[in-house]
């Protein structure tokens, strides 16, 4: 029950700042072995080392690997139909396995299922709020926004926007798309934890007329996000260049129209240039960096230390269907890769700050969740170190935290998840 008192034992791990870029031992990370978070209704109310008093109901879970809950800052809610769809790239991929799986959505019991199913994957992978695209139908944001404010989620999604180069059953037109846009910031932005995210899909799907009526919607309301992707592939940014000759680069087509601002989230930005990571620093955007999408469909490697160099702020994400797992230890492990094969190592510091207090700061969310801190919501994850023995033994052999912290999420995935808490709520295990 949200509103029970009640406290969890376990060895506590968040940050208080960002840890600097390549340090094992930075400062900001917190680590609180054997503490005790107090759940009072929906928040933490306190943090502790002393065993609580009798009016709290204790939950155990000494020894396991405390964190707060999961922040995923770039997925798509339709797109577990099409997960690990085989052989194409990018822009073949959405016109044969994207686009007819949206499409489905149409129907409103279909999208109902389909968001029922979603929500409870994100809490079954340790994600307990996202940025997720829905599909250009209204009603199927409705369903995602009613699927997670029944499990009292913290959820940011938005109609797409799509009225060209998309087949004509997921067209809409620039009028019907904003009053679309309107009823639903009306209905859901601010409802619980729901808030609403202007969401055009990417620049070739959208015509200047749809960009600037998002732009429109953004300026009458500053807290609305915006959500949408940039650079991915080296042959999407080649269209964009046809499709929009007069801007500078595919980044500068959303400026132009306004676009850019503190809640802005792109997904993606491997093919951005020193210009574009100017503008993201100065606006306060944000890039969410999809690890194993950018490697299942060949988009490129994401240079992590680049864009960060530069003063922008990064996020992982799932990008699922494209990203082949929910599950964000799974998103972390593949963007050491990539960071290695660029010359560069990822600390499990940057690497988990990047889905915790980092994602809540990007959705200027931080003092909401992404931390174990009294007056926080109670967004908590709860994992085992191994179930292999193997596992187990190299984790006995770790030097100092950050090691067995690293080693933890290389070698984990959702299989570790020992409990969700959102919003003080502990959800229900399936199976």
């Amino acid at each position: 029950m949200a509103d029970d008192n009640w406290a969890l034992r376990g060895d506590l791990l968040d940050f208080t700042g960002e840890p600097a870029w390549g340090q094992t031992q930075p400062p900001e990370v917190r680590w609180r072995p054997d503490h005790w978070v107090l759940v009072r209704g929906r928040h933490i109310e306190a943090v502790q080392a002393e065993p609580p008093g009798p009016e709290w109901r204790r939950v155990e879970h000494g020894g396991r690997l405390v964190l707060p809950g999961l922040i995923d800052t770039h997925v798509h809610a339709p797109q577990l139909d099409v997960l690990a769809s085989y052989g194409t790239e990018l822009l073949d991929w959405l016109n044969d396995h994207t686009f007819p799986a949206e499409a489905r959505y149409a129907d409103e019991r279909t999208a109902q299922l389909g968001a029922q199913r979603f929500v409870k994957a994100l809490l079954r992978h340790g994600t307990t709020a996202a940025l997720a695209f829905s599909t250009v139908h209204e009603q199927a944001t409705h369903a995602l926004f009613e699927a997670a404010h029944a499990q009292g989620m913290r959820m940011i999604s938005g109609k797409v926007l799509m009225n060209r180069h998309v087949p004509a059953t997921l067209q809409d037109d620039v009028q019907g798309a904003e009053q679309a846009c309107r009823r639903l910031i009306e209905r859901w932005h601010g409802t619980g934890r729901c808030a609403y995210a202007v969401t055009p899909r990417f620049a070739p799907t959208s015509t200047q007329a749809q960009l600037t009526m998002a732009a429109k919607l953004l300026r009458e309301d500053p807290s609305l996000y915006l959500q949408s992707h940039v650079a991915e592939s080296q042959a999407e940014v080649q269209w964009v260049r046809e499709l929009f000759p007069q801007a500078r680069s595919y980044l500068d087509v959303y400026a132009s129209c306004g676009l850019l601002h503190r809640r802005t989230v792109f997904a993606h930005g491997i093919w951005l240039d020193d210009e574009d990571r100017v503008q993201l620093r100065d606006a306060g955007a944000t890039l969410a960096h999809s690890p194993t999408s950018n490697l299942f469909l060949g988009s490129g490697l994401f240079n992590w230390r680049q864009a960060h160099d530069a003063g922008v702020r990064v996020c992982s994400a799932s990008d699922v269907g494209g990203g082949t797992s929910l599950n964000l230890l799974r998103n972390l492990a593949a963007a050491y890769q990539i960071q290695a094969l660029l010359g560069e190592r990822l600390t499990a510091w940057s690497a988990l700050h990047s889905v915790t207090l980092g994602a809540a700061q990007a959705l200027c969310l931080d003092g909401e969740m992404g931390r174990l801190e009294p007056g926080c919501a109670a967004d908590i994850t709860v994992w085992d170190w191994s179930h292999d023995p193997v596992v187990q033994h190299r984790l006995s052999l770790a030097r100092g935290l950050h090691e067995r912290v690293f080693a933890w999420f290389m070698l984990g995935d959702e299989r570790l998840l020992r409990a969700a808490v959102v919003a003080g709520r502990v959800v229900p295990r399936e199976g």
